[in-house]
């Protein structure tokens, strides 16, 4: 190594590029995209405008939101031999893994794969938008033995998208607090995923190989799953004596508490996750599942006093998509849903002004050895 190189295990700290698309900036407690406060954007607009915004670099009027609405019900319906891959693909795959093939066999019908110009990348990250919730809901439910189910055409995109997860209409208070989940996943900044997309994308290889490579990303439990893990806890541990026991008995034995902690976040709460409380609570209010709510609030006092860790996004996420009604296998699936707009930003921009990325090593293995 030379002598001005630095060491950083899994780049911690490191600048590894630059982005007009968004920032984590800890001392405010802001999630900045392009150049808004994502919590102000998330309790004044809709997932459909925060499209708009990443693709278009400015929010729409509402013309355009007419317009991009339009487009992504015009791009909701998939090829019929998609259904027929994903019904092939044997029962035993991860909702992930088969999510990761069905975007990357849907590369092979976009006339525009192999144009990376701005305009064609953001008119094909239009219809991955459209199209991951269904693939995310119809692979799960081909993996399951259940026949396809179509897009409500009358639904707007947030609302149609939990009718197909839960086969439900739902209400607009639903609509509503699932559209804010969407919004808090969709960008940020430089996780693992998006990292990886990027790197993809800088070798000149198209965004459904950058997509492929991210939903791989995004499958591991470092990264993804947490908010499928914070459920299963939840369940496991099934009044607040008993959550709070278990949260114990996995500090005893020194094992992950899932949804909490976070790379970026070490002193204060994730601020997405102080929005979806609040969303929780009103949620359980309506549902009559109070107790859910307060087994929450235990485990984060629990954590904060006991580790000093904090609720991350997907801590509250978790509870709110299994009162929708949500299987809990398509949580991960939901994340990456959300995260395709952010993705796409990511990946228009790498494309626009490429460097491929080429990282050196710190080599410790022996060298002057000899045949």
């Amino acid at each position: 190594m030379g002598k001005q190189s630095v060491f950083n295990p899994g780049l911690e700290g490191v600048i590894a590029g630059e982005t007009e698309i968004s920032y984590l900036d800890t001392d405010a407690e802001e999630i900045v995209i392009k150049g808004y406060d994502l919590m102000e954007l998330t309790e004044q607009k809709t997932y459909v405008d925060l499209v708009h915004l990443l693709l278009h670099h400015k929010l729409p009027n509402k013309l355009e939101r007419t317009e991009i609405e339009s487009a992504l019900k015009y791009n909701q319906d998939l090829p019929q031999e998609i259904y027929n891959i994903l019904s092939s693909i044997p029962t035993t795959t991860h909702p992930m893994d088969a999510l990761r093939t069905g975007i990357s066999a849907l590369a092979g019908y976009d006339p525009e794969l192999n144009d990376q110009s701005v305009a064609a990348n953001t008119s094909k990250a239009l219809r991955l938008i459209a199209r991951i919730p269904n693939i995310v809901v119809n692979s799960y439910r081909l993996l399951h033995q259940q026949k396809s189910i179509s897009p409500n055409q009358q639904m707007s995109y947030s609302e149609n998208f939990l009718y197909m997860l839960t086969e439900k209409e739902p209400s607009k208070h639903e609509t509503a607090i699932f559209d804010q989940t969407l919004m808090l996943y969709s960008e940020h900044e430089m996780p693992n995923s998006t990292f990886s997309a990027r790197v993809i994308a800088s070798t000149n290889s198209d965004i459904y190989g950058a997509f492929t490579g991210a939903v791989a990303s995004l499958k591991g439990n470092l990264h993804g799953g947490a908010n499928e893990a914070v459920m299963h806890m939840l369940l496991h541990g099934e009044t607040k004596t008993g959550f709070s026991n278990l949260i114990y008995e996995k500090l005893n034995k020194k094992e992950k508490i899932m949804g909490f902690g976070h790379r970026v976040y070490k002193k204060k709460i994730d601020p997405r996750a102080a929005l979806l409380k609040n969303a929780l609570f009103s949620l359980s209010e309506k549902r009559g599942k109070q107790d859910l709510f307060e087994m929450c609030e235990i485990g984060e006092n629990l954590m904060r006093e006991e580790k000093g860790l904090y609720p991350n996004l997907d801590y509250y996420a978790a509870p709110i998509y299994y009162l929708l009604g949500i299987p809990i296998d398509l949580y991960t699936p939901i994340f990456f849903a959300a995260r395709s707009v952010g993705l796409s930003a990511h990946v228009i921009e790498q494309h626009a002004n490429n460097r491929l990325y080429r990282p050196r090593v710190h080599y410790t293995g022996p060298r002057h050895l000899h045949p």
